[in-house]
């Protein structure tokens, strides 16, 4: 079975600016299906669409774009692909000292420090917050370098002071770790991600990252604070939820092409996920997109 390892991406600043700026037509961005990592925070905004988020250990799906701050060695996946159906995605990235040690340290610019703190753990902004930044970051695309630094600065205070965000990895999920951690639990994901169609057992992961099982189980639960199970299930039921919204099959094929191989057991834990079951669950949907 080929393991893919995590990619570390090197990030160069755009020319004549100290962050990088970068805009892709619909589903031109090739990291969508990478799991990569690298020191700069990175902020994205995609326009229209919908699409699985993962972010860390927090997977969840999106609907009418995304915008998302995701911190220093936080691995992620690209949030579009030919399914998104997005207008386009803008991607920002910058070191967290990229205006010099002590700038964020000002009394001006503490909120926005506080900002990267958080960001450790992955911010999604949702509603007016989602929409008034996304103008913002599109208008950069035009901008001076010295424009787009003061819009960025704006978009960061903004970002800190709406009341409209949620932190993706509740209960801490920090990838400052040695480099040997950190390659090992981004090709745990990254093998998850290939593969949670499939039927998985903890020997076959453990043996991947030359674990015992009882050592990768206490690893596993201490970094992402969730079981391997529990982490698994998340994932095939954000595909389910991605499944229902996307295409006119039965429940259950969709349980099956999630990689549940137990109907019960599926509707079980669709409802402790969501609140309600599948078939309530694309009932609301219908509603909603009617």
């Amino acid at each position: 079975m080929k393991i893919h390892k995590p990619t570390y991406e090197l990030v160069e600043p755009s020319f004549g600016s100290s962050f990088s700026y970068l805009r892709f037509d619909e589903n031109a961005n090739n990291k969508s299906h990478v799991w990569h990592f690298h020191p700069e925070i990175e902020l994205v905004y995609v326009n229209g669409g919908s699409g699985k988020r993962q972010i860390g250990s927090h997977i969840s799906y999106f609907s009418d774009g995304d915008l998302i701050l995701i911190g220093s060695n936080l691995p992620h996946c690209g949030l579009t692909n030919e399914q998104t159906g997005n207008k386009n995605e803008t991607v920002l990235q910058m070191k967290a000292d990229f205006l010099g040690n002590s700038f964020f340290k000002l009394p001006e610019m503490e909120n926005i420090g506080k900002l990267f703190t958080e960001a450790k753990a992955g911010i999604a902004f949702e509603g007016e917050t989602k929409k008034k930044i996304g103008k913002k970051i599109e208008a950069m695309e035009t901008q001076t370098p010295f424009e787009r630094l003061l819009t960025l600065l704006e978009v960061l205070n903004d970002m800190e002071n709406s009341t409209e965000s949620k932190i993706l990895n509740a209960g801490g999920f920090f990838m400052e770790t040695q480099v040997q951690d950190n390659n090992r639990i981004n090709i745990i994901f990254n093998f998850v991600k290939d593969h949670f169609q499939e039927q998985l057992t903890l020997e076959e992961v453990a043996e991947i990252v030359s674990m015992t099982v009882p050592s990768f189980c206490r690893y596993f639960k201490k970094t992402t604070n969730k079981t391997f199970t529990k982490f698994v299930n998340e994932y095939r039921l954000v595909h389910a939820l991605k499944l229902l919204a996307e295409k006119p099959i039965s429940i259950t094929d969709i349980c099956y092409e999630s990689g549940f191989n137990n109907f019960s057991y599926f509707n079980k834990t669709f409802k402790e996920f969501t609140g309600k079951s599948a078939s309530q669950y694309r009932k609301e949907l219908k509603l909603i997109i009617d």
